[in-house]
């Protein structure tokens, strides 16, 4: 099903087949262990996971083994740090949770690893790096690290390095705090790699990577009287490749487009992208299913995807009027909007993700289900995470929900989905077919079926 990474559709068709799963395996799920955040570095070698607990987990895959080419190399834990603590706000009397919202790599630039990870307040640079040797012969202490008596030194010693187990430390190397008066729901690194934005509910911040106690305000949609508040920021994200550009999404449905060339406070968009609400389909949750929860540039540029309650859309940057394509994630809901209200499923925020090429997009559902939408052939697919059918290589099969009517034998009745298991975040490999999908507590990893 799709086209494969380089291959424009048609026909080398994927076919997704369990690889991994990671996290317990018992029903009972601790609140601390519930993935927050999922994100591949640049190359794909490095998969990290942030979870309510304010953990980070890297995960690393492993060199191919040359005696089997079939089998591509397996993700196994690489580093694991406490990156947030719980924290209390004393003048708001607010307790700050340690969650993790997001993770961002930076591109590799020497041998070490760093990445942005952020809470509701604080936004960490951690550094991931490797140590496989250490000194030995010290002039003036012994190796346990207890100092020598300087008069018994007779002999001048030259230390050497000698190889010792691998260690991977994180180390924090920037915290940038105290300059979000809200929530902070989006991280994004400039193509610049100098400098970055968050985003909370009412304000976008720029920053340079390298200073911590000031940052400069981009953009402020906080009306003079709160009472006034008709709407707030849901994500933002910088271009790929145009560094003076950047999109930021709201729960009205809009997306602006905003360029720091024109003025230092981007009050004023370049572009709103907006469509027009089909009369057909108004309701008392029209505005609720609107409100955009993700977007995000795809790697060439050229388009964005949102993502809103009930679907996908993908802009070209160069039409505002209405998305290029809109695609249905589980159209079957429209009708249990009223029970989805009552149990605040319908405030979930769900994630999408592109993949290497652009040619497919993802995104999660309920019942631990999740879609992809093939752009070039047209052709979706609803597979499920789930520990059913986890031996390595076997083959998802695709899922079908029946709206109404009479059901068909393998099909599932939308009164039978679970709402309570949702996958909000996934996220592709950048270069291959490999992709890594958050259920509550476990991480999956499933991969394309290698001839």
């Amino acid at each position: 099903w799709g086209g494969a990474a380089g291959d424009s559709g048609g026909g080398n068709d994927i076919q997704w087949c369990f690889s991994q799963v990671k996290g317990a395996v018992d029903d009972d799920v601790a609140e601390a262990d519930i993935i927050s955040t999922v994100e591949f570095n640049h190359s794909g070698e490095l998969l990290a996971t942030g979870d309510k607990g304010g953990r980070v987990v890297i995960f690393q895959q492993e060199q191919e083994n040359k005696t089997q080419s079939h089998s591509r190399g397996e993700y196994n834990v690489y580093s694991t740090f406490q990156s947030h603590e719980p924290e209390f706000d004393y003048l708001k009397s607010l307790e700050i949770e340690e969650k993790i919202n997001k993770i961002r790599w930076l591109p590799q630039k020497n041998a070490a690893q760093f990445l942005l990870s952020t809470n509701d307040k604080t936004i960490k640079l951690w550094k991931i790096s490797e140590r496989d040797k250490r000194p030995e012969g010290y002039n003036l202490k012994e190796e346990d690290g207890r100092y020598r008596d300087p008069t018994t030194v007779t002999t001048l010693r030259v230390p050497v390095f000698r190889p010792m187990d691998l260690m991977v430390e994180a180390s924090p190397r920037r915290i940038f705090a105290n300059a979000h008066t809200y929530h902070i729901n989006s991280i994004s690194i400039n193509s610049d790699y100098e400098t970055y934005l968050s985003a909370d509910d009412l304000r976008i911040n720029l920053w340079h990577l390298e200073i911590t106690d000031r940052s400069f305000n981009i953009v402020d949609i906080k009306p003079a009287n709160m009472e006034e508040l008709t709407e707030v920021i849901t994500a933002a994200e910088f271009h790929p490749n145009s560094c003076n550009t950047f999109v930021y999404s709201s729960s009205k449905g809009t997306i602006r487009l905003c360029d720091m060339r024109a003025s230092a406070l981007c009050d004023r968009h370049s572009k709103l992208f907006e469509e027009p609400e089909d009369p057909s389909n108004r309701s008392f949750f029209s505005e609720i299913i609107s409100s955009i929860s993700d977007v995000k540039f795809s790697h060439s540029g050229r388009y964005m995807m949102t993502r809103d309650y009930l679907s996908v859309k993908i802009w070209d940057l160069n039409m505002e009027n209405r998305p290029v394509e809109t695609y249905q994630v589980h159209e079957y809901l429209r009708s249990k909007l009223c029970s989805l209200y009552e149990n605040d499923c319908i405030f979930d925020k769900f994630e999408c993700c592109w993949n290497g090429s652009d040619s497919i997009v993802m995104t999660g559902s309920y019942n631990n289900f999740f879609r992809m939408f093939d752009r070039n052939t047209k052709r979706d697919i609803t597979l499920e995470a789930s520990r059913e059918n986890n031996k390595p290589r076997t083959v998802l099969k695709p899922r079908k929900v029946c709206a109404s009517g009479k059901r068909k034998k393998d099909e599932i009745s939308v009164d039978s989905l679970d709402f309570n298991k949702k996958i909000l975040h996934t996220a592709w490999h950048p270069k291959e077919n490999i992709i890594a999908v958050a259920t509550t507590n476990n991480l999956y990893i499933f991969q394309d079926k290698m001839n």
